[in-house]
């Protein structure tokens, strides 16, 4: 692996650290993969202190400029596919299709970015004085730090570097302890596509050394954080001292609303991929699934068929369909919630444990459950794991009530073919993205983010670059 190549990158050179090291594992084996340098505090205090002062350069560099190069860092980012699916596969254990899938995603980001980096407008407003003007500007926060997960190692870096950059601030970014190889590479695009010194940096290691001096710190003025409700809300705590603009993209526990006259055979062929994506591994996949009673049993046994048939194996085979969990923690985690669900009376129609055969990494078969009531753990809480539980409804009205029944609000879906419909499971699902017969909910041009415990503000689309801006008044009189 690249840990000895790279390891922290600060003030525009790599270097690999004072600190200890992070050993990082293959999910899919348990074995070694290598060890990465742990931070500082001393080294992400020199973080903070390279991205400051890039900042008083790079906020005036203009916005053509600025796109150019994150035109280039996508251009860089597309010539090294195939080396980050092959280090995201063996960090993550998602399959290699997926990886790379993931990877275009995340350089979409930067080409997105690139072109709103132009589009930051400001407006004109008539004065109530004689002769006098109102501007309104746009500028840009200052140093930001991104926390990122190991779920989408990339994807989630490039979502919020990428219109960060474009709106001319500096960046500090500490990645997951799970996934610091993919983290460097891409880093290593930015680098290669010739941003100057102390734009981004990268701090890996423990949550000691590197939390604190950032939340600490005056300097960096907004925070971005991809991760669990209980980290995000102790984020916004700890930001109130030094007044952080934060912006949290937290927990999710999507449901899926199948109404009677929904295409069965097309819902479960779309429903089955995305559920067991990155081993259910996803904020914004299906947890629970309520289908009109008409359609339940059938839904259910087909849902049930497509998921024992899935092969799982690890990511480099190229016909594996899923991989493993990222760690024994998700492993026992997902166990828990399975036992669970058979003392409240669940029926298991596949799955349940591990994989017969499966005797090394941390792999868990998809699982189908049915029986449940709406306060199992599968259905009340996130799983974030290989678990669909199905449960039937009777009325349009009791689904609606049912899924908006948490406090979470990430992402909602539902299947139907009915045109007023949609726009009724568009308007009355609470969730702050919603799918309607389509899960395709991550792309560049569309915001991404949630409501309630989900978290606040917006990643993505145009309004994901105003999150970096502070907005300025000038009142001009004559």
């Amino acid at each position: 692996m690249q840990y000895d190549r790279y390891g922290l990158f600060i003030d525009g050179k790599w270097e690999k650290g004072s600190g200890s090291v992070l050993a990082v594992h293959d999910p899919a084996t348990g074995e070694k993969l290598g060890e990465a340098p742990a931070a500082t505090v001393e080294d992400v205090n020199r973080a903070i202190a390279s991205a400051a002062r890039a900042f008083t350069s790079w906020r005036h560099v203009p916005a053509w400029t600025r796109a150019e190069l994150l035109h280039k860092a996508a251009d860089v980012m597309i010539a090294r596919t195939e080396e980050a699916a092959w280090v995201m596969t063996l960090e993550t254990g998602k399959p290699l299709a997926q990886a790379k899938r993931e990877w275009g995603l995340s350089y979409d980001q930067f080409r997105w970015q690139a072109e709103e980096a132009r589009r930051i407008y400001g407006r004109i407003v008539e004065s109530r004085a004689p002769g006098g003007r109102i501007e309104v500007h746009h500028e840009p926060v200052g140093v930001i730090a991104a926390f990122t997960a190991w779920n989408f190692p990339a994807f989630l870096i490039a979502r919020k570097v990428a219109p960060a950059l474009a709106a001319g601030c500096t960046a500090i970014v500490r990645p997951s302890r799970e996934v610091p190889g993919i983290s460097m590479l891409l880093i290593d695009c930015l680098r290669e596509a010739g941003l100057p010194a102390g734009v981004v940096n990268l701090v890996t290691g423990s949550t000691e050394t590197t939390y604190r001096p950032i939340m600490d710190s005056k300097i960096v003025r907004k925070i971005s954080l991809t991760g669990s409700t209980a980290v995000g809300q102790q984020m916004i705590r700890d930001s109130a001292a030094t007044m952080k603009r934060v912006s949290m993209e937290l927990g999710g526990n999507a449901p899926v609303l199948v109404f009677d006259d929904a295409d069965l055979e097309k819902t479960l062929d779309l429903c089955v991929p995305v559920k067991f994506a990155n081993a259910g591994q996803v904020c914004v996949t299906a947890d629970r699934f309520y289908v009109h009673e008409r359609l339940h049993d059938d839904f259910a046994r087909g849902f049930a068929a497509r998921a024992a048939a899935l092969k799982l194996g690890h990511g480099l085979d190229e016909t594996s369909q899923m991989g493993p969990l990222i760690n024994q923690r998700r492993v026992d985690a997902i166990e828990g919630i399975v036992a669970d669900a058979k003392a409240r009376g669940g029926n298991i129609l596949t799955g349940g444990g591990r994989p017969k055969g499966q005797n090394t990494g941390f792999f868990f078969a998809p699982t189908v459950i049915t029986g449940l009531p709406d306060d199992a753990r599968a259905i009340a809480e996130e799983n974030f794991g290989p678990i669909a539980a199905i449960t039937p409804f009777t009325t349009d009205e009791e689904a609606f009530t049912r899924a908006n029944a948490t406090e979470m609000g990430l992402a909602a879906y539902a299947f139907t073919k009915d045109a007023k419909r949609m726009r009724e499971a568009s308007a009355r699902l609470e969730a702050g993205m919603v799918g309607i017969n389509s899960f395709a909910l991550a792309a560049a041009e569309a915001p991404f983010g949630g409501i309630k415990a989900s978290g606040m503000g917006r990643e993505g689309g145009s309004e994901g670059i105003h999150d970096y801006l502070n907005v300025k008044l000038a009142q001009m009189a004559v």
